[in-house]
C-alpha cells in the first residue's frame, strides 16, 4: 500500500547532518554506507510506565520543514533486547518521534514512539524482515507526521500518524540505540529527502 503516495526522493550526504549525542564510533564504509556504534545504555524515552527519562541516543539530524519527507535505510541485524534503529524526528527534548525496528521480548518489532512530554509506544512483529534492508519514511505535511516503512522493495506500510505543530522547527535523520548492551553496530545504507507524501490514503 502507499507506493503511489510516495514521491521520489534525493540522496542526502551523511555530512549534511549534525549529531545529537555522538555515537561511540561512526565511519563511512566502502560502499558509502554509514556504520554506527551507539553507546551502551543509550535510548530515548520519557516517563510513561517505566518512570525514567532517557535522552542520550545518537541521531544524525537535518532540517525537516513542512512539506518534506525523509527516508532512512539500514540493515536489520539485531540480536539483543531493545537493539533499535530507524528515523528520528525532534523538536526538543519533550517533543519527538522515533520510528523503526527493534528487538522486544525476543521478536523483531516494527513500531514508533511518539513523545509529547510523555512517550507513547506501539509495535507489531515483523520476523520476516530479519537480515534484510529496512527503510523508514517520515513525511511532514500540515499538522501531521506520517510514518511509513518497508523492507527491501516491498510496498510501504503505514506505521503511525502523529500530530506535529506546523509552526515547530523540526530536524530528522537516522538514529540507533542499544539500551541493554555495548557493541551494537548498525549499518545505515541510505538517507534521502524529498517532497512530503501526496496523501494519507490512496484514492479509490
Amino acid at each position: 500500500m502507499g507506493n503511489d503516495l510516495v514521491p521520489p526522493s534525493e540522496p542526502l550526504d551523511w555530512s549534511q547532518g549534525a549529531w545529537l549525542h555522538p555515537p561511540v564510533h561512526a565511519e563511512q564504509g566502502p560502499a558509502g554506507e554509514l556504520i554506527v556504534e551507539p553507546a551502551a545504555d543509550s535510548d530515548f524515552w520519557r516517563r510513561t510506565s517505566y518512570g525514567f527519562v532517557h535522552d542520550n541516543g545518537p541521531a544524525l539530524l537535518a532540517p525537516l520543514p513542512v512539506g518534506t519527507a525523509m527516508e532512512v535505510s539500514f540493515r536489520l541485524d539485531f540480536s539483543a533486547q531493545f537493539d533499535q534503529a530507524g528515523a528520528f524526528v525532534r523538536v526538543d527534548e519533550r517533543t519527538w518521534t522515533k520510528a523503526g525496528v527493534e528487538i522486544s521480548d525476543g521478536e523483531v518489532q516494527l513500531g514508533a514512539v511518539v513523545t509529547r512530554e510523555f512517550s507513547d509506544w506501539s509495535v507489531g512483529p515483523v520476523p520476516e524482515w530479519a537480515g534484510r534492508e529496512v527503510t523508514v519514511r517520515v513525511s511532514r505535511a500540515g499538522d501531521a507526521l506520517t510514518v511509513r516503512a518497508r523492507v527491501d522493495d516491498e510496498p510501504w506500510r503505514l506505521v503511525r500518524l502523529a500530530p506535529l505543530d506546523p509552526a515547530a522547527e523540526a530536524v530528522a535523520g537516522p538514529f540507533c540505540c542499544a539500551p541493554s548492551r555495548a557493541g551494537l553496530t548498525v549499518v545505515f545504507t541510505g538517507w534521502r529527502r524529498g517532497p512530503a507524501d501526496t496523501a494519507l490514503h490512496p484514492e479509490h
